[in-house]
């Protein structure tokens, strides 16, 4: 029916409209509103990370106050014993808002010397042994005391941030140190500052208040993320991070942002390691906020939207339908009309009731008369068609003969064309290339002036910088091959390129003889199959250089092994013999068909180390005599190129015009 066929056609381009950017919405709201999620949670731990910093310089500016006080350095002056200091710098530890606060005497140069190596200029991450911290305080090390929740192991160690000084007598001797620090094991207040930092103290549904956490290696030592996720309580202190943001932080050294499993459920979370004086792993610093609030969120637009497109999708169909059935009986009645007329049965539409201008009574009026015109005509066309019938006959094998002319004659203006646009290509690059080849020489003399003379000046230190030097030289080196063969392509005439009358075979050989001194260590077998007979006005030097960089080519494409099948035979079309054909077939990998269109455009090139000049220059220097290259190959079992070289060269015949 027209109405359901009219309904789908106005409801389908709003469904698919509606349902494509249903489509674009999820999948950029998805990758954008992830993103977003995980740079935000990436930049909150990194301003968790500068209050840090700002901590461990906050600290080694006390520590140093510390040192430089009139009491300690009266009392440094006074000769106390070193007990007193001992016992009295450890009382200051509150004072200085450190957990601990000690005096070490460098009694003994082993001691002195044990000390100095960890003597830094700002504070640092360490971790403590048991024994340490004992020797330190027995509070201290009782405090640091971690129940592991997996097995119920006791972790003993201390993570610390610690400031370590010398302490100086006047005449500059060093007579002691002065070790202070943090203890981050069970320490709350840390991690719930942080976490007041970086997170917003009002509630948002999306990204409910994030955690914070510090380990040491795997293990929580302090964090604020709570036991049950549902109902915010306790802190999971001893407990285990996951197997694969271990893997990536601890092991690798490498920050993690990313979905994590924390505790007992799914976070979006960031990590990063935390690094000793020697630049070893020793912990990790997280931070990071349920994902199911964000999921929950998201999936709620989602539906919302899903709805709201439903709805749209049903007031328009409606609409639609009910608009259009006083539209579908005219229609209707013109439709069982038609049907008749194709059953063969004398029929009109006659009235339709609707206004005379109406589109579709115009049309019924226009219908009724060209059925009218319609029976006249038939018999007319009748007997046309015999006429027309006999005239068809004749042209058509006149068409025919044509038609084949001109398929001939475009062929041939095509190839004309192709061979035409490549030339004025060609003419147009090589100056081009002349200008840059002349360009980058300068600057690549001046280059590896200064190199030699660098290694030169280094003398027996160049040794160290050797690698270096080397690459930069192999380098120019690549650069100056380059410009040779931009100057190459570009080079129209000189002596070199004197043209003489050549057999071919004998230049076929050599290139052969030279593509074998260069492949020994390949195992490439050359078959010989020489028929030409024809002698050919040629550059020998460069058919020489052509044939060579085929072959190379041919032993690059079969990576060093296999066949390399070499054919030379006269170059014959219409009975006339027109030059020497040289064919250079491989069994090697073979030219994608759209490869193959560009393999002679220049700088176009497979090869990682290729320049994309070796074919083109090689193209151009046969376009000058009126030879070229043409390549057939099938991908996955080989390629072969054919050089032709007519007898008569172009340039030599553009001579002799322009002298006569």
């Amino acid at each position: 029916m027209v109405r359901y066929r009219l309904l789908v056609l106005t409801s389908a381009p709003i469904i698919l409209t509606l349902l494509a950017l249903i489509g674009i919405t999820i999948y950029w709201s998805i990758y954008y509103t992830w993103n977003s999620a995980l740079v935000d949670v990436s930049e909150r731990l990194g301003a968790a990370r500068q209050s840090v910093e700002l901590i461990q310089k906050a600290q080694n500016q006390s520590v140093k106050s510390f040192v430089n006080s009139y009491e300690f350095q009266t009392r440094l002056r006074d000769n106390y014993s070193d007990d007193e200091l001992v016992q009295w710098v450890a009382s200051q530890s509150l004072n200085s808002q450190l957990d601990y606060l000690r005096y070490i005497p460098a009694d003994t140069p082993k001691q002195q010397l044990r000390y100095l190596n960890l003597v830094r200029d700002e504070a640092f991450f360490d971790v403590l042994s048991p024994e340490q911290l004992k020797e330190i305080s027995p509070q201290l090390a009782q405090a640091a005391e971690i129940h592991e929740m997996q097995d119920g192991k006791l972790e003993g160690r201390g993570l610390v941030i610690r400031s370590l000084l010398r302490v100086r007598s006047p005449a500059g001797e060093v007579l002691g140190f002065i070790d202070g620090g943090l203890l981050l094991n069970n320490s709350t207040t840390l991690v719930d500052e942080l976490r007041d930092i970086i997170y917003s103290s009002q509630y948002d549904a999306v990204r409910p208040t994030g955690t914070m956490t510090i380990f040491l290696d795997d293990l929580r030592v302090s964090t604020n993320v709570p036991l049950d996720s549902t109902e915010s309580l306790g802190r999971a202190i001893g407990s285990h991070v996951s197997d694969s943001v271990r893997e990536t932080v601890l092991d690798k050294g490498e920050a993690w942002v990313d979905r994590a499993f924390v505790y007992d459920a799914w976070y979006i979370s960031a990590y990063q390691p935390i690094r000793d004086r020697n630049d070893q792993v020793i912990g990790m610093f997280y931070t990071g906020y349920l994902l199911w609030p964000f999921v929950k969120t998201y999936f709620t637009t989602l539906v919302e939207i899903g709805l709201i497109t439903l709805g749209l999708l049903l007031v328009s169909g409606l609409m639609v339908y009910r608009g259009s059935r006083d539209l579908f009986r005219p229609i209707e009645r013109i439709h069982r009309v038609v049907k008749l007329i194709q059953l063969g049965k004398q029929k009109r539409i006659g009235e339709l009731g609707l206004d005379p201008h109406h589109e579709l009574a115009q049309l019924a009026k226009q219908f009724d008369n060209m059925l009218d015109l319609l029976d006249k005509r038939q018999s007319e066309i009748e007997e046309a068609a015999l006429v027309l019938e006999d005239k068809v006959h004749q042209r058509t094998a006149s068409l025919k003969e044509k038609t084949e002319q001109l398929e001939f004659h475009i062929s041939l203006l095509n190839q004309t064309r192709d061979k035409l646009v490549t030339s004025e290509k060609l003419a147009a690059l090589g100056g081009l290339t002349a200008g840059i080849a002349h360009e980058i020489n300068n600057p690549t003399a001046v280059i590896l002036g200064n190199v030699e003379l660098l290694k030169f000046e280094l003398g027996d230190e160049a040794s160290r910088v050797e690698e270096e030097i080397e690459a930069i030289l192999a380098q120019i080196d690549r650069i100056r091959n380059i410009t040779k063969s931009l100057l190459q392509y570009s080079r129209q005439g000189g002596i070199q390129d004197e043209i003489t009358w050549q057999y071919i075979n004998p230049i076929i050989d050599e290139s052969i003889t030279l593509v074998k001194a260069g492949a020994k260590k390949r195992d490439v077998v050359f078959t010989r199959d020489f028929q030409a007979s024809t002698s050919v006005e040629v550059n020998r030097h460069q058919l020489l250089q052509i044939l060579v960089n085929l072959q190379v080519n041919a032993i690059h494409a079969m990576q060093g092994k296999g066949e390399i099948i070499i054919r030379s035979r006269d170059w014959c079309e219409q009975d006339e013999i027109l030059g020497a054909i040289i064919d250079i077939q491989d069994e090697g990998c073979g030219i994608k068909p759209e490869q193959l269109k560009r393999i002679f455009d220049p700088f176009y090139t497979t090869k990682r180390e290729g320049t994309g000049l070796g074919l083109s220059v090689s193209q151009s220097l046969l376009s000058q005599t009126g030879g070229e290259i043409r390549a057939e190959s099938e991908w996955g079992k080989g390629s072969c190129f054919s050089v032709y070289l007519p007898k008569k060269s172009e340039t030599n015949l553009t001579i002799n015009t322009l002298e006569s």
